[in-house]
């Protein structure tokens, strides 16, 4: 076994790939919905039906895209070739996904569907991978949170960037006003994005090294690999507890927009002389919870090595929970109220993103340690199609609200409408937190387990060698 130290340009190199992938993750989590309804003019209700077809089968996608990396080999290792090859091709779709082309109300809806689909294809091709690599540049656990520290820090940076950049981009490309061009506002502004995710993409594949070899190379069947899975009780665990999480944060994010165009009462923006540009609440507000995501990463690896990783994420999910139905009693002219929840809510929440990648490292070692055989790309591929389930049901589920609510774009809203809006930010999320906390809870993995089984594994190694 290799065990060169991984090097900070290393960190930093796979720390940009999420970088990339977050900003239009940002991009469809935030404004997809409003891009939908607003912009292109598809109803709610059938926008919600799209996200959960698409993303229920992008997400059954995702294993398959782990059993194919694990099974490649290539000079450059298993999984760091896609980064190669998918990177333009996630920079075109991304782009056509947000083009909006003059068709009717049926052919929106049908090029909606196969743009959305094909973008979220590729998305699972090149981030399986891109999460994989975790569990082959190093072995500690503790550098693995590291590790995992390192790429959320630039998955919230890229997240900033990207909702600093938008409205005055759409706005710069579409102008402003009766005579705005928002359609080629926001294609422009998907362009930008792009150039700057596949440079990111390369700068991952060109900084990074594999350096774990499983015990027992390549020579599982595909069988063994899935009956392993389908029988590793952590995996399950995890499984759920990532779901039940992205359901929080999908339903708040994609409400976010809403809230402060329908409801908060505001003015429409603010002028922050130091960037030039006059930026919108909404904005304002999706960036501090970026800011606190990372603040929550700046503490997650200290806590984390003194108490553990489970009690970790679950004191963080319940913290989570009670500032998230708290957010429902702030008052529509409360500004300040809301951000600072905002932030606590945000810290808590970004805080679990590290330690679930960290986590489904560990599960990779212990299955490798139960069975003899290791299959990192179709562990972390689960965490991939944890978090596209997730996302899948809390965007259907904020359509359907939508709908369920009475909202009707680019209008006054009723009471109902609004009241249910603010629901979306509150009550309803905080069901998904209290669900994770419920899976993490039963979670065996502990940090003695850990240790023994990374320790038999690095033995079994040398054994070997």
């Amino acid at each position: 076994m290799n065990t060169d130290k991984v090097t900070l340009k290393e960190k930093v190199g796979y720390g940009l790939g999420d970088a990339a992938s977050s900003m239009f993750w940002k991009l469809f989590g935030m404004y997809l919905m409003f891009f939908y309804t607003d912009i292109f003019g598809i109803e709610a209700a059938v926008v919600g039906t799209m996200f959960l077809v698409t993303r229920i089968w992008d997400s059954l996608f995702d294993p398959i895209v782990g059993v194919v990396s694990d099974r490649t080999e290539s000079k450059w290792g298993k999984f760091r070739p896609y980064l190669l090859w998918v990177a333009v091709p996630f920079g075109v779709l991304g782009v056509l996904t947000f083009t909006t082309p003059d068709f009717s109300p049926t052919g929106k809806i049908v090029y909606a569907y196969i743009t959305y689909s094909l973008m979220m294809m590729v998305y699972s091709l090149i981030n399986v991978p891109y999460a994989s690599l975790l569990g082959v540049m190093s072995s500690d656990p503790k550098e693995r949170t590291a590790l995992s520290s390192y790429r959320m820090i630039f998955a919230f940076l890229g997240s900033i960037l990207a909702l600093i950049l938008i409205e005055p981009l759409v706005k710069l490309f579409g102008g402003s006003g009766e005579g705005a061009n928002l359609t080629f506002g926001w294609s422009m502004t998907a362009i930008v994005f792009a150039v700057i995710a596949v440079i990111f993409f390369l700068c991952t594949f060109s900084w990074t090294k594999e350096r774990i070899r499983p015990i027992k190379e390549t020579g599982n069947s595909l069988k063994e690999d899935v009956n392993d899975l389908l029988a590793n009780k952590p995996w399950w665990i995890l499984l759920g507890a990532g779901i039940a999480a992205l359901i929080f944060n999908s339903i708040r994010d994609g409400a976010a927009v809403y809230y402060f165009k329908y409801y908060a009462i505001a003015p429409d923006t603010f002028d922050l002389g130091i960037i030039g540009s006059a930026l919108s609440l909404t904005t304002i507000y999706l960036v501090l919870g970026q800011g606190a995501n990372i603040l929550g990463i700046l503490f997650v690896t200290p806590v984390s090595n003194r108490i553990g990783k489970k009690k970790t994420y679950l004191f963080a999910m319940l913290f989570a929970t009670v500032f998230s139905i708290a957010f429902y009693f702030v008052g529509k002219d409360n500004i300040l109220l809301m951000l600072i929840l905002q932030v606590l809510i945000s810290a808590c929440a970004g805080s679990i993103f590290p330690l679930l990648w960290s986590m489904y490292a560990d599960i990779a070692d212990y299955s490798e340690w139960k069975t003899g055989r290791r299959a990192t790309g179709l562990i972390f591929s689960s965490s991939s199609m944890s978090q596209k389930f997730g996302w899948s049901i809390g965007g259907a589920l904020t359509g359907w609200l939508l709908a369920y609510f009475g909202f009707q774009a680019n209008v006054e809203q009723t009471v109902e409408a609004q009241d249910g809006i603010r629901m979306m930010l509150s009550f309803l999320p905080a069901i998904g937190t209290v669900l994770s906390v419920v899976f993490i809870s039963l979670y065996p993995l502990t940090e003695q387990k850990l240790q023994e089984i990374t320790t038999d594994l690095a033995n079994k190694r040398k054994d070997q060698r």
